[in-house]
């Protein structure tokens, strides 16, 4: 398991010390070792669990070492963290293994101080393990809840206070619950039916979505990477909730759609789909290097009706004014809904950027409904749980545009049907990832 843990450190320093994202820290990481199946499992399981447990692994850290964890070289503090994840997380992982194999690494990347610090460190951890335990007293059940759910302190309190302990210990659950590979069905190329047979063949177990007509959740899959039926442009990887949001924004063949805030083009190449690609797609972004992400899934699912543009949100209005048919604002926002896809969000989210990205999203709404034309639809969508990013800012547009209705987005749901206006789903209830959906008319 060597190059697996070798692998697992060297995505893990990516994502703690450049900043970069786990999956994709990950999947360089991978693609450059082509580990066997077993190993390719192995590291996948070390990179997310320790940045999952992300501050609960320093924390019990501190119980271990007689320094600031700021003071030991960032890739012996790698080593640490994988360490004792592997100790206190992993129990078919022998004691043995998870510090010999941390000596080995240190001998490969420090000097002999530190591989007798670093043995010493986690061979204490083995033998002491009562030294980190979770305080269990009522006074700080918050903390044990945060620490035993590797979940940041200032959300699970928050949390706490808006579901109640209960449910704020089942949506840390759920986070930390491994989530099936989502997939969405190109059916410019082919049906859901036929396409799960080919992954079938291909080795895959799946089964269709409970929540979309073109969704199949994958239970267990090789690298992707050598998939044909993706290569092929059979699919898209992409969350199954968020698949609902082109069903609300239900786009018809022939008209002129914007998708402003559309990298990587999950949606954008659904509604293209939707259109059966006849009629006019512009998608938006700001960043250069994700346009070229929306040109590169447009080419290899066939999708022809697809114009990328180089442009902030905020100018859309003054770009398009009354232009477009439908207009959807998939909003950049907190992720707080899709936590257990994305581990590193939670310890790089704090409370400021929830206030900082309400206001951004106010301004990106306000922009985007000046492109639609009168009877036209605009539909607001984020993948958080969070009201000011949801409801108060699809409020706040209204109040100040009455030229605008909300309708109901529960009797647009394509299998489920819901009662609510504006859709909230939440992991802990609906057993899906977090998802925001309303959908307003121009008069």
């Amino acid at each position: 398991m060597d190059k697996a843990r070798e692998t697992a450190l060297k995505a893990l320093h990516e994502v703690n010390e450049k900043g970069a994202y786990a999956n994709v820290a990950l999947a360089q990481s991978l693609r450059i070792a082509k580990l066997s199946d077993v190993d390719r499992r192995f590291a996948t399981e070390l990179v997310y669990g320790a940045v999952k447990a992300g501050d609960t692994l320093d924390w019990m850290l501190r119980h271990y070492v007689n320094r600031p964890l700021s003071k030991i070289p960032p890739v012996v503090r790698d080593i640490l963290r994988l360490g004792i994840y592997q100790l206190f997380f992993l129990e078919r992982v022998p004691a043995s293994a998870a510090c010999n194999t941390a000596v080995e690494m240190t001998k490969r990347h420090s000097h002999a101080g530190t591989v007798k610090f670093v043995n010493a460190v986690l061979r204490t951890a083995a033998r002491e393990p009562e030294r980190a335990a979770f305080p269990t007293d009522k006074a700080h059940e918050t903390e044990n809840l945060a620490l035993s759910l590797q979940h940041p302190m200032w959300l699970v309190r928050r949390w706490i206070e808006q579901f109640g302990y209960k449910e704020a210990k089942m949506l840390c659950e759920f986070d930390n619950a491994q989530a099936a590979l989502s997939l969405r069905t190109n059916t410019l190329k082919i049906t859901r039916d036929a396409l799960m047979e080919r992954l079938r063949e291909e080795g895959m177990t799946v089964e269709p979505s409970c929540w979309t007509p073109e969704g199949i959740l994958c239970h267990s899959h090789g690298s992707l990477d050598l998939s044909p039926s993706l290569e092929q442009g059979f699919f898209q990887v992409q969350d199954e909730s968020s698949m609902l949001v082109v069903h609300v924004l239900a786009p018809e063949t022939g008209e002129f759609v914007l998708d402003v805030c559309s990298a990587p083009g999950g949606k954008t190449t659904h509604i293209a789909a939707h259109m059966k690609d006849r009629g006019r797609i512009v998608a938006l972004d700001v960043h250069e290097h994700k346009m070229r992400r929306i040109e590169e899934n447009c080419a290899r699912l066939g999708i022809k009706s697809v114009e990328p543009l180089l442009l902030d949100a905020r100018e859309t209005g003054a770009r398009f004014s009354r232009q477009a048919d439908r207009v959807l604002v998939d909003a950049p926002c907190s992720g707080l809904g899709v936590l257990r896809r994305k581990p590193d969000a939670r310890w790089r989210r704090t409370p400021e950027d929830l206030v900082v990205l309400a206001r951004l999203q106010r301004e990106i709404l306000q922009s985007a409904g000046k492109a639609v034309k009168p009877n036209g639809i605009l539909v607001y969508s984020t993948c958080t749980i969070e009201r000011a990013e949801n409801e108060d800012v699809v409020e706040e547009f209204l109040s100040q545009n009455e030229d605008f209705t909300l309708e109901n987005v529960g009797e647009l749901l394509p299998l489920k049907k819901r009662t609510e206006k504006m859709l909230q789903l939440y992991p802990q209830r609906d057993g899906t990832d977090g998802f925001f959906i309303a959908r307003m008319r121009r008069r």
